[in-house]
């Protein structure tokens, strides 16, 4: 029987939401292995001088629980 473990990460890109998922999936892999799927739970932006400085987003990160992993 697979067992799946869920963490909450926050990401961020200057770049767009996109990068900002793909910054959160590149971080965590350091670290967890066997992630199955991310989930963007929340986006937000910050604004500076009337144009998008940042963009933030808050990612559930599923993953297989196996020996060795967190």
């Amino acid at each position: 029987m697979a067992i799946v473990k869920v963490i909450e990460v926050i990401g961020s890109s200057e770049k767009s939401f996109d990068d900002a998922v793909q910054s959160v999936v590149t971080e965590v892999s350091k670290t967890v292995r066997n992630i199955d799927s991310v989930y963007v739970k929340d986006m937000k932006c910050h604004v500076s001088d009337g144009k998008i400085s940042s963009y933030g987003v808050i990612c559930n990160v599923s993953f297989r629980v196996t020996d060795g992993n967190v």
